[in-house]
């Protein structure tokens, strides 16, 4: 007698949620209380081929690959920044969750949520306000009230053709790196989102300036500014800001790379020859723009006998966390000059650390050293691709004196 063998196959009870592949709008809950969102625009591509996510600011384009797809569960982390989501997919066209900051102790998190399908960045029509008032130089203060007022220049495009505007605030200290949004009737809206910071700026104008408006940044800070145009302001020279004590002492210093070993400007690698020092932190948008324009000059200045050389101060004196932070970094941007860890955290940690210099208010502050290794120029802060002009002068004036002292 023949045996029939019966085969019953268990199919899964769920289906393994997919996020609809095109343009999304997200945004971040500043607080209930407030009301207020930070809004940006990324582009899911299709998951059943290449798995990433691109985050929209003007022109930035930041690529997102390190992402989990779990049943209903959506997780990624941004490049370069200790930061990640952990959200929900709710249908194929919503997502909800958290966007969580590592390198912060307090208000760490943010409720985020994201929709299919929304292109607009602020829900303004697009040809809501033709007369680009916006457009142009502009002097702001911020926290003009508070005895810690400070001053900034801001950088606006304003379309003639729609409402949309780009721009950024140069700072003494950096720039605020790429700005996106919209104008509506007399007001000025711009959001930025990078990874490690969440920006938004709303403000009106009484047809000759910026009235008082509000700067929000994530959802532990918030102050005023204003701004009236003005084509002539400057700020102070970033090359005025921090100094050596003595121009005529030869620099050192010595701390750990990513392998435990002591490094220091006398090793045989360095010495005898002009160097480019960066003093950086994962943690800091302008640290990666000066991280990606160096590492695009590497090349070319090392085979003349540039030595470069970075020290890093993270948001954690964690030796194995800042490793794996200095690590990501030098994975994204192709860093082929190493990376010291400092161990310790701050401005004024890394003033003590670097007695040579009077102090260091800024990250990023570089420093070139001629082959003695007396300083020969030192640079506060970063004034990055979102800047266009002051970039490009930045650029040109920083390879010039990397040209002399190769010659």
């Amino acid at each position: 007698m023949k045996h029939l063998i019966l085969v019953i196959t268990f199919y899964p009870l769920f289906f393994l949620a997919q996020p609809r592949a095109g343009v999304w709008r997200g945004v971040l809950k500043i607080s209930a209380e407030e009301k207020m969102e930070i809004p940006f625009n990324f582009e899911v591509s299709s998951f059943n081929t290449i798995k990433q996510i691109v985050v929209h600011n003007a022109q930035e384009q930041i690529l997102v690959d390190e992402i989990t797809l779990t049943r209903d569960s959506l997780n990624f982390k941004m490049p370069v920044f200790d930061t990640e989501f952990k959200t929900q997919l709710i249908g194929d066209s919503i997502l909800s969750g958290l966007w969580i900051n590592h390198n912060r102790v307090e208000n760490n998190r943010m409720v985020f949520e994201a929709h299919f399908g929304n292109y607009d960045r602020f829900s303004f029509s697009k040809m809501d306000t033709i007369n680009p008032f916006y457009n142009g130089k502009w002097e702001v203060t911020f926290s003009s009230e508070s005895k810690d007022s400070c001053k900034a220049i801001g950088l606006f495009e304003q379309s003639k053709q729609s409402n949309s505007i780009s721009g950024t605030f140069l700072t003494e200290t950096g720039d605020y790196r790429f700005l996106e949004g919209a104008v509506h009737e007399n007001q000025l809206y711009l959001s930025s989102f990078d990874g490690s910071h969440a920006y938004l700026f709303i403000a009106s104008h009484d047809g000759t300036q910026i009235k008082e408006g509000f700067f929000y940044s994530g959802n532990h800070w918030k102050e005023t500014w204003k701004a009236k145009r003005n084509d002539k302001f400057t700020l102070a020279n970033p090359e005025d800001l921090t100094h050596a004590i003595s121009v005529n002492d030869e620099v050192d210093f010595t701390f750990s790379n990513s392998k435990k070993n002591k490094i220091s400007l006398k090793d045989k690698q360095y010495k005898n020859k002009p160097m480019v020092i960066q003093i950086m932190g994962t943690w800091c948008p302008n640290c990666m723009d000066e991280t990606d324009y160096l590492s695009s000059i590497y090349d070319v200045y090392n085979k003349k006998g540039l030595g470069f050389l970075a020290i890093d101060y993270e948001r954690t004196t964690d030796f194995e966390k800042a490793k794996y932070n200095v690590q990501r970094l030098k994975k994204k941007f192709n860093v082929k000059y190493e990376i010291l860890i400092a161990e310790v955290s701050g401005k004024e940690q890394a003033s003590k650390s670097l007695p040579f210099l009077n102090k260091i208010t800024a990250f990023p502050t570089t420093i070139i050293l001629d082959k003695s290794h007396h300083v020969k120029f030192i640079y506060t802060g970063f004034s990055g691709p979102a800047t266009g002009p002051e970039y490009d002068a930045f650029k040109k004036k920083f390879e010039n004196v990397l040209t002399q002292l190769t010659k």
